[in-house]
């Protein structure tokens, strides 16, 4: 079923742009306010043009250029040549969920109207989102400062039929093509554009944005997740429950650890394991197990930080110039300056990166035989059998490689624009950045599912807390218990697969209650 959304530019909500980074259908829709707020600015926009006003972004050059005037016949030959001439990305290609978002964004600042475009233009650029004709967008070759040129840049020009695009419901592997040739399939013109409207297609934050909120999606399933399986680890490890009592939580005084500890909780709720144990005389557990509060909760205190800029950003205007209809002020500023989410994108990178290094710790616990008390790297035949070995090598590389990767992106700057744009943001670097770095962990902790259910296996067959049995026997669906050694890149890439998805999530809130992600 399509869901419909209706941007009004200032309302439009982080859990709105679901159904496109799920691959779900999503129609789009203005809302009649918004409507008028664009015809409002773009009458501006026509009155300074009529009277042949010498106004940046209007009836001048750009950058560096500014001081230039344009006459009123070369305006749209001006707005068409600022987009092919910022054309300059590189690298793979966007995916298509992450243009399909920032598609909706970037329409969200426009409706918002302070940007001066036409409600005709609007019209046509819901009718492509609407078709799912989707732009190639490079991911590379944007400093995120006068907004994110080059990729806005590729999605107006395959606007205009330059360019390639393909469908959103495509098969994955189809090929791009012509965009001028999509759009004549699809019964639609290429976009002309009029005065201003080349810039306010590409002096925005979009691109960054919408791999960020992508990011920010998978990083959430991500809280969850390490929190299932780092119960399902406590219970093969045969650790103390103690440390997740609600009033150490109100001792600490920070909701993450409060959350944390509310779902561990939630996970081992009902646990005949931990029952057999609760008169063994361990006195404390490793800090990978006893401190899942404290270092899962500093994550989700991330994740919150970010959710809450992420969801200002997408309501966000982030053109330039800006106009104001009411005082019939037109002010150049620097709204498509991408500082807050390079900034948010590299401490969300750093928070994963931390349940990455914690799950390859829980990792070195279940394999190791004078930690676990288990089998040698989890094998009923050490010796013979290398059993969980080199997953935990695996686990290692990975954890070690999102260290790089944890380089702040936001502290760097590289003057660009004859150093008209003298500080910029990196924004959409780090954005991508904490992508991978989300990419690395999801293995990380599917190894540790993987080990976790392992040493779960060696028990003494009493049932885990509700959570944690559900994701062991949903792990066992898919992969078996290793009794010899095979081939293991299928399991870890099936446990990968069910943690991603959401299938991890799904079953452990199915048994054990809804659990807070931060």
């Amino acid at each position: 079923m399509t869901r419909v959304l209706t941007l009004d530019g200032s309302s439009l909500a982080l859990a709105d742009l679901d159904p496109i980074l799920d691959g779900e259908g999503l129609e789009l829709r203005i809302a009649p306010k918004a409507c008028e707020a664009v015809d409002r600015a773009r009458k501006l926009v026509d009155e300074h043009v009529k009277r042949g006003d010498v106004v940046y972004g209007l009836t001048t050059g750009f950058g560096k250029l500014k001081s230039v005037a344009i006459a009123r016949e070369d305006l749209g030959t001006l707005q068409r040549n600022l987009v092919v001439s910022h054309c300059c990305g590189v690298g793979q290609p966007m995916s298509v969920r992450e243009v399909r978002v920032a598609q909706v964004l970037r329409l969200n600042g426009l409706v918002r109207g302070h940007s001066g475009v036409r409600m005709a233009t609007v019209e046509k650029l819901v009718r492509f989102f609407n078709l799912g004709f989707v732009p190639f967008v490079p991911e590379q070759g944007t400093v995120s400062a006068s907004g994110d040129l080059a990729p806005l840049s590729h999605m107006a020009a395959a606007y205009m039929g330059i360019g390639q695009a393909r469908l959103a419901d495509a098969p994955e592997r189809e090929d791009w093509q012509d965009a001028s040739d999509l759009l004549k399939s699809l019964g639609e013109a290429p976009l002309e554009l009029h005065a201003k409207e080349g810039l306010a297609l590409i002096n925005g934050t979009e691109t960054s944005k919408a791999i960020a909120c992508g990011v920010l999606k998978q990083a959430l399933n991500l809280s969850l997740a390490a929190d299932a399986i780092a119960s399902l680890t406590i219970e093969a490890l045969r650790g103390s429950p103690k440390p997740f009592d609600s009033r150490l939580a109100e001792l600490k005084g920070h909701r993450g650890h409060a959350r944390t500890s509310a779902n561990i909780r939630a996970c081992l709720s009902g646990s005949a394991i931990v029952t057999s144990h609760a008169d063994c005389d361990r006195v404390q557990d490793p800090y990978s197990l006893r401190c899942v509060p404290q270092i899962h909760g500093a994550t989700k205190a991330a994740l919150a930080h970010v959710s809450d800029i992420l969801s200002s950003e997408i309501n966000g205007v982030t053109d330039n110039p800006v106009l104001f209809p009411d005082t019939l002020e037109v002010i150049s500023a620097g709204q498509f300056h991408g500082q807050p989410v390079s900034m948010v994108m590299d401490y969300l990178g750093l928070a994963i990166c931390t349940l990455a290094n914690v799950s390859e710790r829980r990792v070195e616990q279940l394999v190791n035989p004078d930690l676990s008390g288990l089998p040698a790297f989890l094998t009923p035949k050490p010796g013979l059998n290398s059993g969980f070995m080199i997953a935990q090598v695996s686990a290692a590389a990975l954890a070690s490689e999102n260290k790089v990767w944890a380089h702040p992106a936001s502290v760097d700057s590289v003057p660009t624009s004859a150093n008209q744009e003298d500080h910029v943001s990196m924004a959409q670097i780090a954005a991508r950045k904490a992508r991978s770095i989300c990419g690395n962990t999801e293995q990380v902790l599917a190894i540790e599912y993987l080990c976790a259910a392992q040493g779960l296996d060696f028990g003494s067959g009493l049932r885990a807390g509700a959570g944690a049995q559900a994701i062991f026997d949903l792990l066992r669906t898919h992969v078996a218990k290793l009794e010899d050694d095979r081939f293991m890149q299928p399991d870890i890439r099936a446990a990968t697969q069910l943690l991603t998805s959401g299938a991890v999530t799904s079953a452990v809130q199915a048994s054990a209650g809804k659990l807070e992600a931060c």
